[in-house]
């Protein structure tokens, strides 16, 4: 989480060969740990750097942030550890009774149902937006563009690769996000390094 592009699900799969001495109860419990754990450490750059460690982490990136440059890095990561740790108790005891039911409502859904969850969140991104719709519009748009790449999970062909192996998986949410923060914190500090004068 730390670490910008590894992620939980990341160290999980790096670290599934460890598993196969455990048992099963200590192999999901070492998963839990690894899952909030990196999900916590991601607000960690995010505040401090504003170059969030994974795709979760956007949000913290943008509050936490502004906290870190008025001096209040502290308590910025403080509530984020806080709210990190409540979040996930409480997500954990709902999960436990409300698996079942989720799991049958899963298997209903078709179609009609994927077309319906899809256009509420383009409503949705659109109406973020508030006034401005040509934003919410282009960005919903450059999102729909760069979803829809990579192999196609119904018929199995590919779009919108142009014949390039490494799109045939599709974009990367977390690459994508951490490149655009990191790319928008450097050329800042660059700007900001240009502007300002030599202090002596």
């Amino acid at each position: 989480g730390v670490l910008p592009g590894i992620g939980p699900a990341l160290t999980v799969a790096l670290l599934l060969p460890v598993t196969y001495r455990l048992d099963a109860a200590g192999s999901l419990i070492m998963f839990a740990g690894i899952y909030y754990g990196g999900m916590y450490g991601g607000s960690t750059t995010s505040i401090l750097l504003n170059t969030p460690g994974e795709s979760a982490s956007i949000v913290t990136a943008l509050e936490g942030n502004k906290m870190a440059r008025k001096g209040r890095g502290g308590p910025a990561l403080a509530t984020a550890a806080i709210g990190s740790f409540v979040a996930g108790l409480i997500a954990t005891i709902a999960l436990a009774f409300v698996a079942p039911y989720i799991v049958k409502l899963a298997l209903v859904f078709g179609p009609r149902e994927y077309f319906a969850l899809m256009v509420l969140a383009f409503v949705t991104v659109s109406s973020a937006f508030g006034d401005s719709a040509l934003r919410g519009l282009t960005s919903l748009f450059i999102g729909f563009a760069l979803a829809i790449v990579g192999i196609d999970q119904l018929t199995g062909q590919t779009r919108m690769s142009f014949g390039i192996p490494d799109l045939l998986d599709g974009v990367e949410v977390t690459t994508l996000a951490v490149a655009m923060f990191a790319i928008g914190e450097t050329l800042f500090i660059v700007a900001q390094g240009q502007s300002g004068d030599d202090k002596v």
